[in-house]
């Protein structure tokens, strides 16, 4: 790897250890996870690398392959948001030192080994983190506890309002198995591939654009589904109907759509907002969409699963209103793809990339074809786009993961 070859260079040791985290794609289940929903996904076989050595006064020094500039800072005293690519680990450093004492640092080179954007590159480079700090100050965090750690770096810290869908992919992912899980008990099961299961892989198409979700309209979309749910349980009271509702104490505690009975939405939606009521009607939907693809990975049935996965791009792109042009774009192409059992874009939908099940038997042709769409629809990316095939991984490993 050659985070461990510039690490040596930079440092002239060898590293006392290189840690990884996969990523992740989340074939069905999308946008919900911050609203308590089901999800489904993947650990792939591609990820972020850390070369590292511990440094026993406590500074921090990180080099990323993939970002120009060098962050440096104290286990006891992290700084405020710097608004550049390490903030991400500041947080997680600050998030773990409050639930235990760090005394050491260290020094690390980070390399990823796919393009960054929509497979939780950021959920990945925290936990690759987290393994290392953790592993420098003698301490085993559980899988719910990296999975809290590495949600409150990017909540409290970065100022995103992200759910537990990417640390949970990258955790309890198992190879040849998909998550199925609910974000709100933190219940999950693994789902083996079961023996008819035609041959399948994952993969990755890289738009060529980069994004990120500070200052894009994710936490925008997050509010709006928040309010649709805050709105439904108002009229649902009003009304009486306290009984119907999940949560039903309290006008104004913390709501989520989950605690929201699709009913209640049927009934209501009329008086929402126009904006409110698709962003809810992907919801419930999409909560569909995941328990019907869980029972069809169970039967084999892996075509209805990417008719499922398919059908969930479409309504991040219709009622989520999510995905840039050039990934709307990426997702049609896909579609049309001889070989592709279905696939969305990964991510929030600003830049990034799209995933796709397909064919392992069929690749070379769903490369050509799916290039020659899209960088006719978008020439000045030709160079950047790329496409790359995996597949799916272990996660990594808290205690109880």
């Amino acid at each position: 790897m050659r985070c461990e070859t510039v690490f040596f260079e930079t440092y002239h040791k060898a590293p006392d250890d290189v840690a990884f985290c996969p990523y992740r794609v989340c074939p069905i289940g999308a946008h919900i996870d911050h609203q308590f929903g089901k999800i489904t996904g993947f650990a792939i076989d591609k990820g972020i690398h850390m070369a590292y050595h511990v440094k026993q006064n406590g500074v921090v020094e990180l080099s990323s392959l993939n970002f120009e500039k060098r962050a440096q800072w104290h286990v006891s005293d992290v700084p405020d948001r710097q608004a550049d690519w390490a903030d991400y680990l500041r947080g997680a450093t600050r998030a773990l030192g409050e639930r235990y004492p760090l005394r050491k640092g260290l020094a690390g080179v980070i390399e990823g080994t796919l393009p960054i954007g929509g497979l939780s590159s950021s959920a990945a480079v925290i936990l690759v983190f987290l393994q290392a700090l953790c592993a420098v100050n003698g301490l085993e965090l559980s899988a719910v506890e990296l999975i809290d750690v590495a949600q409150q770096a990017e909540t409290d810290y970065v100022g995103v309002s992200v759910g537990r869908l990417d640390q949970s992919c990258e955790i309890y992912g198992r190879k040849d198995c998909l998550l199925y899980l609910d974000t709100r008990s933190g219940e999950f099961q693994r789902i083996p591939a079961p023996e008819n299961m035609p041959p399948w892989e994952i993969a990755v198409f890289f738009s060529g654009v980069e994004r990120t979700l500070v200052g894009s309209k994710f936490n925008m979309r997050v509010d709006e589904l928040k309010s649709a749910a805050y709105a439904l349980k108002g009229y649902a009271l009003d009304d009486g109907r306290e009984g119907e509702l999940e949560v039903p104490y309290g006008r104004f505690q913390d709501t989520r759509l989950r605690d929201v009975p699709r009913q209640i939405f049927e009934d209501y939606q009329h008086r929402l907002p126009t904006a409110w009521r698709r962003r809810a009607e992907h919801y419930y939907t999409e909560m569909a969409r995941v328990e019907a693809g869980a029972a069809a990975w169970k039967k084999g049935d892996i075509r209805a699963f990417g008719r499922l996965s398919t059908e969930s791009g479409w309504s991040s792109i219709e009622n989520y209103e999510t995905g840039s042009p050039e990934l709307r774009a990426l997702h049609e192409a896909i579609a049309a793809a001889d070989g592709v059992y279905g696939g969305r874009f990964s991510g929030a939908g600003f830049k990034g990339c799209c995933m796709a099940l397909i064919d392992p038997g069929k690749e070379e042709e769903i490369r050509r074809t799916v290039t020659r769409a899209y960088t006719r629809a978008f020439p000045a990316l030709a160079e950047k786009f790329s496409v790359h095939f995996c597949r799916s991984a272990d996660g990594v490993r808290g205690n109880g993961a």
